[in-house]
C-alpha cells in the first residue's frame, strides 16, 4: 500500500512489491495470482462471517450483520482502520481494481447470502432474501465512496449508521 500510495497504483510492479516484501516475485506469485489480488484480498471477510455466525439466531439479519462488524471493525486499532480505508479508497479510484471489485463482492455477496439463510432457515435463492443481501451491500458501497470522498469520515460508523438507516426501512 505504501507503494502504491507513494508512486502510484498502475506505476508499481509486482518486482517492486516483492521487492519491498523482501520475497521473490514467484513466491508473491504463489500468494497472489495478479496486483490487483494483493489489494482486494480482504482479511476481514472470514472473520465477519465468522462473528455473525456466532450470534443468536433470533437478532435479526440486519441487526446481526451491524454487531458482527462492530465486534471486528471495533476491535482494529485505528491504524489498521485507516488502512483498511486507503485499500478502499484506492479500489474505488483505480478502474481496474473497481472492476474487479465486483467479482470480489459476488463472493462476499454469496457467503453472506448462504449464512443468512442459514440462520433465517430460507432457501439461499430466496429473492427476499437476495434483495436483501443487496441492499446490504449497497449499503456497504455508499459508505466506502463517501469515506474515498472524505478522509475524515468513520468508515465502520458510517457503515453501522447506513445499516441502522437500512433497518429502519429506509425513511427519508
Amino acid at each position: 500500500m505504501a507503494l502504491f500510495a507513494e508512486q502510484g497504483y498502475d506505476a508499481t510492479t509486482v518486482d517492486q512489491i516483492a521487492a519491498a516484501a523482501e520475497v521473490s516475485p514467484s513466491t508473491f506469485f504463489r500468494y497472489f495470482p495478479t496486483k490487483e489480488d494483493v489489494v482486494l484480498h480482504d482479511r476481514y471477510d472470514a472473520p465477519l462471517l465468522a462473528a455473525l455466525r456466532d450470534l443468536p439466531p433470533e437478532l435479526g439479519p440486519i441487526a446481526a450483520v451491524r454487531e458482527s462488524l462492530r465486534a471486528v471493525l471495533g476491535a482494529l486499532p485505528a491504524e489498521a482502520m485507516a488502512r483498511e480505508r486507503d485499500r478502499g479508497v484506492l479500489i474505488v479510484s483505480v478502474p481496474a481494481l473497481r472492476a474487479r471489485a465486483l467479482d470480489e463482492a459476488a463472493a462476499t455477496m454469496a457467503a453472506l447470502t448462504d449464512l443468512i439463510a442459514e440462520r433465517t432457515g430460507r432457501a439461499p435463492s430466496d429473492p427476499s432474501l437476495r434483495n436483501l443481501i443487496g441492499a446490504v451491500t449497497g449499503v456497504s458501497i455508499a459508505a466506502l465512496l463517501t469515506a474515498a470522498e472524505d478522509p475524515d469520515v468513520n468508515y465502520a460508523e458510517l457503515l453501522d449508521r447506513g445499516l441502522a438507516h437500512l433497518e429502519s426501512g429506509l425513511p427519508l
